[in-house]
């Protein structure tokens, strides 16, 4: 039976101590009588400020006898701004740092202080002109205006923001969004600079310099509905629009109200596929935006990008008021149609201006808009629905659903759109490992269609340039089945087009060993690697032909004509199939995209070879 120890005999474990700060290891420098406190005017409420309060004050200094040495106090020389510092965070005097956090708001104090509490202290964080009386025990009168928590936007103190009201939701401006707050802006001292709280609300882009750079940094920690006021000193009060003169001015304090903002996204990152949200959705981003494989129902109107906004398509006028419905991850609709679309929530409705190449330049392309043609689209998500699972389904429902996708990924295969397709595939791969064949005809209809989606996966692979994954789906077949004919097959073209040809050739060889019924078309695959390999080698030879004549001087001449020219007797004509049927020719041209191999880092043009044989065909099954 086991013993339940009592928790009063468990051992406590000593917490960790919090290492003490320098404010802590300075506080210790005082001593009794250092530090006497008078109060002039008491002040309101019962809390005092703590580590991370911003504190607002003036400050007057007096010798013993009543001579003012320093004050931010218009009538006695200073410039009317009262002090604002972060206790815990700024470099406070250390008779201050002991005897502000003893006040109450509004309360004006007199503090006696002994040379080694204030700029007499060894080691003081601040510095005092020269003729200033530090070795003397001075006066320091507070008054304590405000103090309150801040959020720190910049490690320097320079920007600080303290919230009057919180705002609603999570999001938060950022370029490129645009902005509309009510704004007004006040000196230190409490002149008003400027005012925008009347009429319109101020209207800017994010990221643009349209507003200094201190306030767009405090505006970029708001909410939508929050209000603050945002500290900004000279050093980030950037010259804009806002405040078009910023001479004479030390810091501004903002007022700011956060009205609105759009959603602005810039998709691609280089300013051409922008979405902008037009109306807010439903739930939260992006936790409620379509999936993938999602069918959605959307609204939407197709615009040209010229001066009259000439509407070609609209689907409340053109598709008898119904919506459009789509799947996604399809190619069904325009690449930056469907991306954008990805990004909206339910209900909501967005602007989207897209470039020809990712609208319809690379896809049916309607009558009215030109070749080339910049388009917008004012889309609204209706709704979405996810694609189902395969929770309650038998097994043959299961693998009619798979038949539909796959038959999905070869249409997109064929439209060259191979990223799609082995994103289906590779869903159907991922949602196999949940499936559980009941008996062995189940079993082996089940591995067979898992061997051929691994297959189809290596081809999409391969047109795509990844050869070695390539190489690693074909092994995931043969791991399991050693002597499948057509992973061979693939792997060796797979091979083949990274240059190890070695291992191509054992790869074909074995087809013939394994399945006779192939030999013919093993015969081909080696008759082609053969004449890749002489090519080359002739390539080679051609390219550095000559070299080892040179003169240690001219040796870095020898490939210098090798910059894209085509070298003499160059043919690009791929056609190897002597002899072999259509069916055969079609699947032995199955082979891959351009290379990255061992033989290319060898050879620098070794690359721009496989490129001229054509190596970037592939057949899926």
């Amino acid at each position: 039976m086991a013993v339940v120890e009592d928790p009063e005999q468990q051992q406590i474990k000593p917490q960790k101590e919090k290492p003490p700060s320098e404010d802590d290891k300075r506080r210790k420098k005082i001593t009794p009588g250092g530090l006497m406190k008078a109060l002039i005017r008491p002040g309101a409420g019962e809390k005092t400020p703590t580590d991370g309060d911003q504190l607002i004050y003036h400050c007057t200094i007096r010798t013993l006898d009543g001579v003012v040495v320093e004050s931010t106090r218009a009538e006695y020389g200073g410039n009317g701004t009262p002090k604002r510092q972060v206790l815990g965070k700024s470099k406070i005097l250390l008779g201050l740092l002991e005897g502000i956090p003893t006040m109450l708001k509004g309360e004006v104090a007199m503090f006696k202080v002994k040379p080694e509490l204030h700029y007499g202290e060894d080691e003081c964080p601040l510095s005092v002109a020269d003729g200033f009386p530090k070795d003397d025990e001075l006066h320091f009168e507070i008054e304590l205006i405000d103090f309150s928590k801040v959020k720190v936007i910049t490690e320097d103190l320079a920007v600080l923001k303290k919230v009057m009201e919180e705002g609603q939701g999570w999001e938060q401006p950022r370029e490129p969004y645009e902005v509309k707050a009510w704004i007004s802006g006040k000196s230190g001292d409490g002149k008003v600079i400027f005012s925008y709280t009347q009429g319109e609300p101020f209207f800017f882009t994010f990221g643009k310099s349209e507003i200094p750079k201190g306030l767009e940094m405090g505006i970029g920690t708001m909410s939508r509905g929050e209000k603050a006021v945002i500290y900004v000193k000279k050093e980030y009060l950037t010259q804009c629009p806002l405040i078009p003169s910023i001479e004479g001015i030390d810091e501004v304090h903002f007022e700011v109200e956060l009205v609105h903002f759009v959603q602005v996204r810039d998709v691609l990152g280089d300013g051409r596929l922008i979405k902008r949200r037009l109306r807010d959705g439903r739930g939260e981003f992006p936790m409620d935006c379509p999936l993938l494989d999602s069918l959605l129902h959307v609204h939407y109107k197709g615009m040209l990008l010229n001066e009259e906004n000439t509407v070609f398509y609209d689907t409340r006028v053109d598709n008898n008021g119904q919506p459009l419905e789509f799947r996604s991850g399809e190619g069904l609709v325009p690449e930056g149609f469907e991306m954008c679309t990805r990004l909206m929530l339910p209900g909501e409705i967005a602007l989207v201006t897209c470039p020809p190449d990712y609208a319809y330049d690379k896809f049916e392309r309607p009558a009215e808009v030109p070749q080339g043609s910049y388009i917008q689209w004012e889309i609204e998500l209706l709704d979405y629905e996810k694609q189902k699972d395969w929770s309650g389904f038998n097994f043959r429902e299961i693998m009619d659903d798979v038949e539909k996708i796959k038959g999905t990924g070869n249409r997109l295969f064929k439209e060259g759109k191979y990223e799609l397709a082995k994103a289906k595939y590779e869903h159907v791969l991922r949602e196999f490992n949940h499936v559980n064949p009941q008996d062995d005809e189940e079993g082996k209809e089940f591995s067979d269609t898992r061997n051929m989606l691994h297959l189809n996966v290596a081809a999409c692979l391969l047109k795509m340039g990844e050869v070695r994954k390539s190489i690693e789906a074909c092994n995931k077949v043969l791991d399991t089945n050693p002597v499948h004919v057509k992973a061979l097959y693939r792997r060796g073209m797979a091979y083949m087009a990274a240059g190890d040809f070695g291992e191509a050739r054992a790869d074909f060889n074995k087809m013939m060993t394994t399945d006779k019924s192939s030999e013919s078309t093993a015969k081909a695959a080696l008759l082609k690697l053969k004449k890749e390999e002489q090519e080359i080698h002739r390539r080679a030879r051609e390219q550095f032909k000559g070299l080892f004549d040179k003169k240690p001087g001219e040796i870095a001449e020898a490939g210098d004509n090798d910059l894209g020219e085509n070298v003499p007797g160059e043919t690009t004509n791929d056609d190897d199939g002597e002899g072999l049927d259509t069916e055969k020719e079609r699947l032995l041209e199955a082979t891959a995209p351009p290379p990255s191999s061992l033989w290319s880092r060898l050879w620098p043009s070794g690359r721009r070879f496989f490129r001229a044989f054509g190596l970037d065909r592939c057949a899926i099954l």
